[in-house]
């Protein structure tokens, strides 16, 4: 005889009082309890949430589990208020934001994208998935940022091909954007910002999202960056015609929409009305939906925004006073007067030909004592994707960039007693 399966403690038992769909999941206590100690372990203990935002987790798991549901739409219409921009699209990762917005804007195939040579893979991946060529520009020795010259040098490298360029705000820093943006409209060029570590910058009375000198700006919430929800991403526009077609390419080109439906036979009832049932495919589309719980998360991170800004803020001004000392063997990266910079990372450059030892054991150094750091970014020519593609090739200011550029840690969960420990460890791995 086989012995039925235990019954656990549900969350939701189904009566003959409520509907029943054609489908339900079925989330019992242990599935809570699982999720409940991945939100402990991983993010409250590294300080990315707080016991508000694992209430608010487990609130949508007690409820029907769906993508692209009422959390995630009350999260686009928060973001979008944060960042004072019309239209927010929330989609699955920062990567797909991008691709999102220039897929939705017609980027494809014989197109030429401008991207800055440092910045993460997804950058120049968005344009590859696209079926677009990518033509790197060159970017500033110190910020690591696209500028107006930089792009100009691109273009005549690019040809009459360019149709985009992807300007990303590396570390948090804003590029000159009203500069870039009057160049890509002298060569007829859409904008798409890649302002994926800048969420909560701001450049005198704009701010990154707002998109007012640009198409569209992506936004990432990986763990590590300034709101988490997981994984997950956005993008912003002032284009409703543009949203609108992110919004179908998010989830696989559909529409449900009787005003844009074409097949009156297959989506239409005799009486003129669209069958209950009916959506059609407009475009060849991509499964990047948020989930509730991502979107639940996010609309709890995103309140607490403002603080998390002022406390990385406070930190890199600690960090600024106390490496005052080391220098010029260690010098920060500063950010520009008029920006009220949400700092993504804490970047400083090493005078490598005077420290007396690699860059590699330095940071093995650090790890060894408990700080962790990191190098953002390997020129993204340099991988070998990109040279069997296009070959090898060699940017100047990207080099010297990334030849002495070195993350310290920085979360707002660190304390002034973390950072004087960082600072003390490197002076002593620096024989100070």
């Amino acid at each position: 005889m086989v012995k039925p399966m235990p019954v656990l403690s549900l969350v939701e038992q189904p009566t003959a009082a409520r509907s029943l769909p054609y489908g339900m999941h079925l989330i019992d206590e242990e599935d809570i309890a699982a999720v409940e100690g991945v939100l402990r372990r991983d993010f409250v203990a590294r300080g990315l949430i707080d016991e508000t935002d694992v209430a608010e987790g487990l609130a949508v798991l007690r409820a029907p589990l769906v993508a692209q549901g009422p959390m995630v739409a009350e999260f686009e219409t928060a973001f979008a208020a944060a960042v004072d921009v019309p239209h927010a699209v929330a989609c699955s990762s920062g990567t797909s934001a991008l691709h999102l917005a220039l897929a939705g804007l017609g980027i494809g195939e014989g197109d030429v994208c401008i991207v800055p040579a440092i910045t993460f893979l997804s950058t120049a991946t968005a344009a590859r998935l696209c079926n677009a060529e990518v033509v790197f520009a060159d970017v500033d020795p110190v910020s690591g940022l696209m500028t107006a010259d930089t792009l100009r040098d691109a273009l005549a490298r690019a040809g009459d091909r360019a149709k985009a360029v992807l300007p990303v705000h590396l570390a948090g820093r804003s590029c000159a954007m009203a500069e870039i943006a009057a160049v890509a409209r002298e060569h007829g060029l859409f904008v798409v910002e890649d302002g994926c570590h800048a969420l909560g910058t701001r450049i005198g009375d704009d701010r990154v999202g707002r998109s007012t000198q640009s198409d569209a700006t992506a936004f990432s919430f990986h763990p590590v960056k300034t709101i988490a929800c997981g994984e997950g991403g956005m993008v912003t526009t002032r284009d409703p015609a543009l949203a609108d077609r992110m919004r179908r390419l998010r989830n696989h080109g559909v529409t449900r929409d009787a005003d844009l439906m074409t097949d009156r036979d297959l989506s239409f009832a005799s009486d003129g009305r669209p069958n209950p049932w009916s959506y059609e495919q407009l475009d060849l589309g991509f499964n990047y939906r948020m989930t509730e719980i991502e979107g639940a998360l996010g609309r709890s991170q995103l309140r607490k925004l403002d603080r998390f800004v002022e406390q990385r803020a406070h930190l890199a001004r600690r960090y600024d006073d106390l490496l005052t000392p080391l220098a010029p063997l260690v010098t920060p990266v500063t950010s520009p007067a008029d920006q009220r910079v949400s700092l993504h990372l804490y970047v400083v450059h090493l005078a490598i030909d005077q420290l007396g030892l690699e860059r590699a054991t330095l940071v093995r150094d650090l790890a060894e004592v408990g700080v962790g750091t990191q190098v953002h970014y390997i020129p993204v020519y340099r991988q070998p994707y990109f040279i069997r593609r296009y070959g090898p090739m060699r940017l100047e200011g990207a080099e010297r960039y990334y030849a002495g550029a070195l993350a310290l840690p920085l979360f707002p969960a660190m304390s002034d007693a973390d950072v004087d420990r960082v600072v003390l460890e490197l002076a002593h791995a620096l024989g100070r």
